[in-house]
């Protein structure tokens, strides 16, 4: 059948309060759909939480216009825990999440009205195009990029995450992962030195080496149309010797937890990661069912310890009041689903 990665699924996101959260990122970010929403017990992710069962309370939600979507994660059997270091850019673990947005200008001001947190100028990135980083109020670090894919226009100025930034220590040993594995094997810029960007994050005066990757080939399954192209952001930082950004806290605790990509051929796929020297350190094995969305999930760690999710989705809410649901165990999995059924999502949004 073969290994099939649809796209960037979301990003995990530990958060102290994840009704507030929600509200938050619909509002400015217009991801206004619950795909889910459920309040259980993290019993597969002992290798991550000191073997203890932890309690969490999770919403994945997701915007119509196209991207990926944000698992937020609060527990609820401990207080999260924030790192005791300001997190710099180039540290390892999962720097910022990168949000498509059509007009970068445009955004700029309309944020600035907003009162949001914005870190950095309207400046080039090293590929050229504008953009610009803010903050949440959970101190999660955003970079706002310019693209033009739109699946649907729901007339927010933003659409979903359709990248991450991470911080590695080896760019080459990173690329067996990111390039060979994921399939982001289009270098879009490899540059290194100072960069105008970076100026007002924190670390942003240092010199990094900067990779970006795209896939050359377009993404298939069920949700690659919805979730659309992506690209993921090598930091290295040459100035310092990089902090491991969740060292000493558990997964699920503050910051960015995941980054996850939705996949068919999960055997295969753990196959092929093995060979690679990227064992599944969790793996659900048959399916997990989280009451309104259900499939099978694992989990590896890229060379400097970042948590990459892989999920092969066997059933998805649709329209949840009518109780639609579609089941996609035994379809194509290399066939996107019809994007009629995919835009019905947006009738499900949340509108206050």
């Amino acid at each position: 059948m073969g290994i099939v990665i649809s796209g960037i699924q979301q990003i995990g996101i530990g958060i102290p309060n994840v009704q507030e959260a929600f509200d938050w990122y619909r509002k400015h970010f217009g991801m206004d759909i619950k795909v889910f929403e459920e309040a259980a017990e993290a019993a597969l992710m002992l290798p991550y939480t000191q073997n203890e069962v932890r309690s969490r309370h999770a919403i994945l939600s997701l915007n119509n216009q196209s991207g990926g979507g944000f698992e937020i994660w609060q527990y609820t059997s401990r207080t999260p825990v924030m790192p005791d270091f300001e997190i710099a850019m180039g540290d390892l673990g999962l720097n910022a999440c990168k949000i498509r947005t059509y007009d970068v200008a445009s955004t700029f001001k309309q944020f600035k009205k907003l009162g949001v947190t914005i870190l950095t100028d309207l400046k080039n990135d090293p590929k050229g195009s504008p953009t610009f980083f803010l903050k949440d109020p959970y101190e999660n670090v955003f970079q706002m990029v310019e693209d033009t894919y739109r699946f649907r226009n729901t007339g927010d100025p933003t659409a979903g995450p359709m990248g991450c930034s991470i911080g590695v220590t080896n760019i080459e040993k990173s690329l067996t992962l990111y390039r060979d594995i994921l399939g982001y094997d289009k270098v879009l810029a490899d540059e290194s030195g100072n960069f105008e960007d970076f100026t007002g994050l924190n670390g942003g005066g240092e010199k990094y080496r900067r990779v970006v990757l795209t896939h050359s080939k377009p993404r298939q399954g069920s949700f690659s149309r919805m979730m659309g192209p992506s690209e993921i952001e090598l930091i290295v930082a040459e100035d310092r010797s990089p902090k491991k950004i969740f060292e000493g806290r558990d997964w699920g605790d503050r910051g960015y937890i995941h980054l996850c990509f939705d996949i068919n051929g999960m055997d295969e796929l753990k196959e092929l990661c093995a060979s690679k020297g990227f064992p599944f350190t969790v793996d659900s094995a048959n399916s997990f069912d989280m009451g309104e969305a259900a499939g099978r999930f694992s989990y590896i760690e890229d060379p400097d310890g970042s948590l990459i999710e892989f999920v092969e989705t066997h059933k998805l809410p649709i329209m949840k009041k009518l109780g639609w649901y579609k089941n996609l165990k035994n379809r194509d999995p290399k066939k996107p689903l019809p994007d009629w059924m995919l835009k019905a999502m947006w009738y499900t949004r949340v509108k206050n």
